[in-house]
C-alpha cells in the first residue's frame, strides 16, 4: 500500500528528457523568431494586443502599463519587465530599422539610457506595423488558445513585409542563438519580384543573384560594413547563414583653420553605446595610448549624431584614426546567424531560403484570404439570388405572408414554393419595404452580376499558382507595377 503510485525511473534518461523539453520550450516559446513574420511570441502578443485593443496609427495614445497589463493578462504570463522591455525595443529606431511601435515619452536612447517606467510612457502601433497585421480577421492565419484556455491568438502574423530581413532578430536560445542583421526595405522587395519572375528557374539561383539586389545589410546607426577578398565575407554569409563581418563608424576631417583640424564621427556601428564610446576614447586619451587629442564633446542633437574629436597641430588624423578603429568600438564585429524557426523546428537559413519561406507564407495568406472573400461573397450571392426572385414574384409574395399563420409558416410555404433554402427565405422575410422598388431591384441585379464576376475571377485565382505568384509579385512591387499592368 506504501508504494501504490509510485514509479522507478531511470534519474539519467528523465533528467536528458526533461532538459530537452526545456531546451525546445526556450527555442519555440521564448528566445527565437518564426521565419515567417520574423517576430517572437512575446513581439507578436504586444503587437496583436494593441491591435485587439484599438491602439492603431490612426487613434490615440494610451499608457504603456495598459498595454502591458493587457498582454500579461491575456497572451504572456510571464514578468511585465519582460514585456515592457520588448515593446520599449520596438519602438527604438536605434535598434530596430523600421520601428513597429510608435512611442511617446522615453523609450530610451544610444547613449544607453533606460526607458522610463511604463507608467511614464504611451504608446501605440506605428504605420509599419499594421502591414504586418493587414488581413489577420479574414482567415489568413491559424489560431490558437491562450494559455488559460479562454481567448484565442495568431500563431503567426500574415506580414505582408519581409519582417525577417526587414528588422533582423537576436535571441539566446539553449544551445543556440540568432542574430539577423537588418536590411533595406526596397532591396529585399526587390529580391523577392527577381525571384517570383524567375520562379521556372528557382534551382538556378544564387545567392550572387540576389546580391544584385540586397548589398548588405542596413543598420539603423549607419555604418560601414568593412569587406576584404572582394566580398568574400558578405556572400559567405548570405550563402551559409553564418558569417562576420566587421563594421565601422563613419568619420570624416573637418578643417578648423590655423593648421588644426578635427575628426567627426555622425555614424557608428549598431549596438554600440555612445556615452560608452566616448568614456572609451576618453580613457585612451588619459592613459596616453592615443596623442594628438585635444578635445572630445558631443555636440548630438534632434538633426543627428556629431561626436567631435579636435587635433592638436601636431596629430596625425590617419594615425589617431588607425587607433580608435583598433582600440574602441568604432570599430566591431558582427557575427550573421541566420536561426529561425521552420515548421516549428530551428533551421539556420541562406539568403535564398529565408526570401522563400517569406514567399510560401505569402502564398498561403494569398489563397486563404482569397478563400475568405470567396466564401463571402458566394454567401451574399446566395441571399441575392432569392431576393431577386422574391421582388419579380413580388404579389404572390405579398399574399403568402399576410395569409401565414406566423413567420414560420411564411417561411415553409416561400421554400416549398419557390425552390429556395431556409436562409433565402428568411432574407425575403427580412427585407424592409424599400427594396421592392423598381431602383432597388436594379441595384440588387446589379450587385449579384458584379458578385459573379468576382466569384468567377477568385476560383480562377486558387486554380492558379502561377497567378497567384503574380498576385504576390504585384503586391510587393507597388507602385512601379501598377504602371506595368500589375
Amino acid at each position: 500500500m506504501e508504494n501504490q503510485g509510485i514509479r522507478p525511473i531511470n534519474i539519467e534518461q528523465e533528467m536528458q528528457q526533461s532538459y530537452l523539453d526545456y531546451a525546445m520550450s526556450v527555442i519555440i516559446s521564448r528566445a527565437l523568431p518564426d521565419a515567417r513574420d520574423g517576430l517572437k511570441p512575446v513581439q507578436r502578443r504586444i503587437l496583436y494586443a494593441m491591435y485587439d485593443m484599438g491602439i492603431r496609427p490612426d487613434s490615440g495614445f494610451k499608457k504603456s502599463a495598459r498595454i502591458v497589463g493587457e498582454v500579461l493578462g491575456k497572451y504572456h504570463p510571464h514578468g511585465d519587465t519582460a514585456v515592457y522591455d520588448a515593446m520599449a525595443r520596438l519602438a527604438q529606431d536605434f535598434s530596430i530599422r523600421y520601428p513597429l511601435v510608435e512611442g511617446q515619452g522615453n523609450f530610451g536612447s544610444i547613449d544607453g539610457d533606460p526607458p522610463a517606467a511604463m507608467r511614464y510612457t504611451e504608446a501605440k502601433l506605428d504605420k509599419f506595423s499594421m502591414e504586418l497585421l493587414d488581413h489577420i480577421d479574414q482567415d489568413t492565419v491559424d489560431f490558437m488558445r491562450n494559455f488559460d484556455d479562454t481567448l484565442d491568438e495568431p500563431v503567426v502574423l500574415p506580414s505582408i513585409v519581409p519582417n525577417l530581413l526587414v528588422n533582423g532578430a537576436s535571441g539566446i536560445a539553449v544551445g543556440m542563438a540568432t542574430n539577423i542583421p537588418p536590411h533595406n526595405l526596397g532591396e529585399i522587395v526587390d529580391a523577392l519580384v527577381y525571384i517570383l519572375q524567375s520562379w521556372e528557374q528557382y534551382d538556378e539561383i544564387t545567392v550572387e543573384d540576389l546580391m544584385k539586389y540586397v548589398k548588405g545589410p542596413d543598420f539603423p546607426t549607419g555604418g560601414i560594413i568593412v569587406l576584404e577578398d572582394a566580398r568574400n565575407e558578405l556572400v559567405a554569409a548570405y550563402a551559409t547563414g553564418r558569417g562576420r563581418l566587421t563594421v565601422r563608424g563613419r568619420v570624416h576631417l573637418e578643417e578648423m583653420g590655423r593648421g588644426r583640424s578635427r575628426l567627426i564621427i555622425n555614424e557608428i556601428p549598431y549596438q554600440v553605446n555612445k556615452n560608452g564610446l566616448i568614456e572609451r576614447i576618453a580613457q585612451l586619451v588619459r592613459d596616453g595610448v592615443i596623442e594628438g587629442i585635444t578635445d572630445l564633446r558631443d555636440e548630438s542633437d534632434r538633426q543627428g549624431m556629431r561626436i567631435v574629436i579636435e587635433l592638436s597641430k601636431a596629430g596625425d588624423a590617419e594615425d589617431i584614426l588607425r587607433k580608435l578603429y583598433k582600440h574602441t568600438p568604432l570599430q566591431t564585429t558582427f557575427g550573421i546567424i541566420l536561426l529561425a524557426l521552420v515548421d516549428n523546428s530551428p533551421r539556420v537559413l541562406n539568403l535564398k531560403q529565408a526570401l522563400r519561406v517569406f514567399i510560401d507564407h505569402q502564398l498561403e495568406v494569398i489563397r486563404r484570404k482569397t478563400q475568405f472573400e470567396l466564401n463571402k461573397a458566394e454567401r451574399r450571392a446566395h441571399i441575392l439570388q432569392g431576393l431577386l426572385v422574391a421582388i419579380r414574384n413580388l404579389d404572390e409574395i405579398i399574399t403568402i405572408i399576410r395569409n401565414a399563420e406566423g413567420e414560420k409558416e411564411a417561411r415553409e410555404t416561400i421554400v416549398k414554393r419557390f425552390q429556395l433554402d431556409t436562409e433565402q427565405a428568411q432574407a425575403i422575410l427580412d427585407m424592409p419595404l424599400k427594396r421592392l422598388t423598381h431602383l432597388e431591384y436594379s441595384k440588387l441585379e446589379n450587385e449579384y452580376e458584379t458578385l459573379q464576376t468576382a466569384i468567377a475571377e477568385m476560383k480562377e485565382l486558387l486554380a492558379s499558382p502561377a497567378k497567384m505568384r503574380h498576385s504576390k509579385e504585384c503586391a510587393s512591387s507597388g507602385a512601379s507595377a501598377a504602371r506595368d499592368g500589375c
